[in-house]
């Protein structure tokens, strides 16, 4: 076995400087009691991660994983198993699914176990949202298949999003909306969320009418084709939105320019803004002083919170998991899943998916040793 193993880093001030760098593997002695050591096996990285890093000060996502300044851990969601242990309930080999860093290990201080997740209690997390502290036990997952782990990866963090973006358009009744617009509608969250109001419009009163995708001139002709959207614009032809139309605009582009433009271009008609994720991180401007409703920002960890009190975990986790199956099995019709195995590789699939060369249809898989 290698005495090292390499973990990714980004500087937190210019997501685009990133290096590889080796630390020491740790061991079973290297342990305290109640602690247990996760070698990660291979984890999803998609626009969504990019999210993390441009907002990683706004929203604490550095705080999971520090490293020395002016670097940075991108945290990514995976699958991990136990190589060591002084847990005296956590054995050797268990697998879990959680949220992790682009590296080769990580230690945990499990707490709050029960029979199908723990939370890590490290005090470096105890301030963090607890939906990102969790990790679940693969062997006690109802919907867990091994053949699924790129789909799981790849999906359930977003569907989350998706799925809690969807519970809240529908309890505030579309905010009265005959139109949905996306932006970045190619992305993956994007695609979860049409895909969610188009699945419920047939039970669900006060459904909305259209649903309008933004997007790219390049990925016009696959959003079109997936019929999750019932109209799909390119950003280059904003003019063809219907302007007369109450609308609800979902921003999860972050490009500052075009969200102007579309709440100049509907004016008293936007009835909701919601500034959801950074797709194009480089792009975002303010967002001050726009025509029609102001944008929030939805925090998604914070609504869950929220309606986990409402409705009880219970009721929330089955709902969520109502909306899994169908989606997973649409978009496993279409994603073609790609591997970079390898630091160097990963590094690469890095800088590609910061630069949007990464095709919507493809779901990138890292591993950080080859297998």
């Amino acid at each position: 076995m290698t005495t090292t193993c390499t973990r990714l880093l980004v500087n937190k001030g210019n997501i685009h400087e990133c290096t590889l760098q080796e630390v020491p593997r740790l061991q079973e002695q290297d342990l305290q009691d109640g602690e247990v050591l996760l070698d990660i096996d291979h984890f999803a990285f998609t626009a969504n991660n990019i999210t993390y890093a441009t907002l990683g000060d706004r929203f604490g996502y550095w705080d999971f994983f520090p490293a020395e300044a002016p670097w940075g851990q991108v945290p990514v969601w995976g699958f991990a198993d136990v190589s060591a242990s002084r847990h005296p309930d956590i054995a050797v080999g268990t697998r879990v699914y959680g949220y992790l860093p682009m590296a080769g290990q990580l230690r945990v201080r499990p707490g709050n176990l029960t029979a199908s997740s723990f939370t890590d209690m490290a005090e470096h997390r105890s301030h963090l949202a607890l939906a990102y502290n969790q990790y679940q036990f693969t062997a006690a997952d109802p919907a867990y298949r091994p053949e699924l782990e790129a789909l799981q990866m790849l999906l359930r963090p977003l569907l989350l999003t998706s799925f809690l973006l969807d519970d809240f358009l529908h309890e505030h009744h579309y905010f009265s909306a005959e139109q949905i617009i996306l932006t970045s509608a190619s992305s993956k969250t994007a695609l979860g969320l049409a895909f969610m109001l188009n699945h419920q419009r047939s039970v669900r009163a006060g459904k909305p009418q259209r649903i309008v995708a933004l997007t790219s001139a390049a990925n016009a002709k696959f959003v079109s084709g997936l019929g999750y959207y019932d109209q799909t614009i390119a950003y280059d032809q904003l003019d063809e939105i219907d302007a007369s139309k109450p609308s609800v605009l979902i921003d999860f582009a972050g490009n500052g320019t075009l969200l102007a433009e579309v709440h100049q271009r509907l004016e008293g008609n936007l009835k909701f803004s919601s500034l959801v994720g950074a797709a194009h991180w480089d792009q975002r401007k303010g967002e001050k002083n726009l025509p029609g409703a102001k944008p929030e920002v939805f925090f998604a960890p914070g609504y869950w919170a929220q309606r986990n009190k409402e409705l009880g975990a219970t009721e929330l986790i089955g709902r969520f998991a109502r909306l899994w199956a169908p989606l997973a099995q649409s978009v496993g019709s279409w994603m073609e899943i790609k591997t970079a195995q390898g630091v160097e590789a990963m590094m690469q699939a890095y800088t590609d998916t910061l630069n949007g060369l990464i095709k919507p249809e493809t779901g990138m898989i890292m591993r950080t040793h080859s297998k």
